[in-house]
């Protein structure tokens, strides 16, 4: 049975993704997602193959991936600027792929690099490429001055924990006369898969396995980025999302249950979460996973901060029916 390059296309697609996320099964699940034969999946597998996007180990096809390494010292020279270090190492391997991911990779890494430069005092900093048909990843990891633990110090916080926690809302940064603190918000943002490991602490909008392996126990910062080369995402749309054309980076979400373990229930910890909101205009609080709130809670955000900042917006979503109704309560 022949099929028409659209269907052909589908398949492919659903075939590679299946292998780039590690499913064993691959064969059996596209044969009933398409009604077709294995025969059909086994010579779509060996095309792949001739043209060096699959190899086989094993039984098994695997992505076959590009590793390149970097190592930048400070001794040499080599740490001074991050967009020549993308124009040498960076620039190249990107360009085959789409101008978006372009976009997002040049915007990415060199936001990324300049911080290990600037706020890591490393005196050596790793670059790691691993770069397959499906997918890109990016690490760049140092042997510096963590980055939660230069947060904690300079803002005389409680612990490290509360150090990732304020890098959620953005706009945070230990030198605001050289940075203004957006690269980390809006690159984690652009990515498919983004996440900061120092000192054994995690900073990460979702649980992904590829941060909690990424270097746990190691010193330093570690960062890894992950993108698929068919993400239509685009730069632009992200920046306009949450940064106003006249006024700037102006809006921001956070996620209250990346901020709090457990339900929040206290004045104290609603301070701790309205601390550096006043940097901007609209700020969403996303409830999603929040089952409750205590009152203490509610009425610090609600009423006191609002009452005391009437030029901010705050804007509650997916919010629960007992999240709900505390907070129509306290307004």
């Amino acid at each position: 049975m022949s099929f028409d390059k659209k269907k052909r296309d589908r398949i492919k697609k659903y075939l590679l993704d299946k292998i780039a996320a590690g499913n064993t099964d691959y064969v059996n699940r596209t044969v009933n997602a398409f009604g077709i034969t294995t025969t059909s999946v086994y010579r779509y597998l060996k095309e792949f193959e001739s043209e060096g996007i699959l190899e086989k180990k094993g039984s098994k096809y695997e992505l076959k991936t590009i590793l390149k390494k970097v190592v930048l010292l400070r001794s040499k020279g080599e740490l001074k600027d991050e967009e020549s270090i993308y124009v040498k190492y960076i620039k190249g391997d990107l360009a085959g792929k789409k101008e978006n991911v372009r976009r997002i990779w040049g915007y990415a890494f060199t936001e990324m690099m300049n911080n290990a430069i600037d706020h890591s005092e490393a005196e050596e900093v790793t670059l790691l490429i691993y770069e397959n048909y499906v997918n890109t990843f990016m690490i760049i990891y140092d042997n510096g001055v963590g980055i939660f633990k230069k947060i904690k110090d300079y803002f005389n916080l409680d612990s490290l924990e509360d150090a990732a926690k304020e890098l959620f809302k953005g706009k945070f940064t230990t030198d605001s006369k050289r940075h203004s603190g957006e690269g980390i918000f809006f690159t984690s943002r652009m990515m498919d898969v983004f996440g900061i490991v120092s000192d054994g602490i995690i900073f990460s909008h979702e649980k992904y396995d590829e941060v909690v392996n990424a270097r746990t126990e190691s010193k330093g910062t570690t960062i890894l980025m992950g993108l698929s080369e068919n993400s239509r995402r685009k730069t632009r749309e992200v920046f306009d999302k949450y940064a106003d054309t006249e006024e700037g980076f102006t809006k921001t979400s956070i996620k209250i249950k990346n901020i709090f373990e457990e339900y929040p229930v206290s004045r104290s910890q609603a301070k701790r979460l309205v601390n550096g909101l006043e940097k901007f205009v609209t700020v969403e609080l996303d409830f999603s996973g929040i089952d409750e709130i205590g009152q203490g809670f509610a009425d610090e955000l609600f009423r006191v901060f609002t009452n005391a900042h009437p030029e901010i917006t705050l804007t509650p979503v997916n919010m629960c029916s007992d999240v709900e109704k505390m907070y129509r309560h306290v307004k």
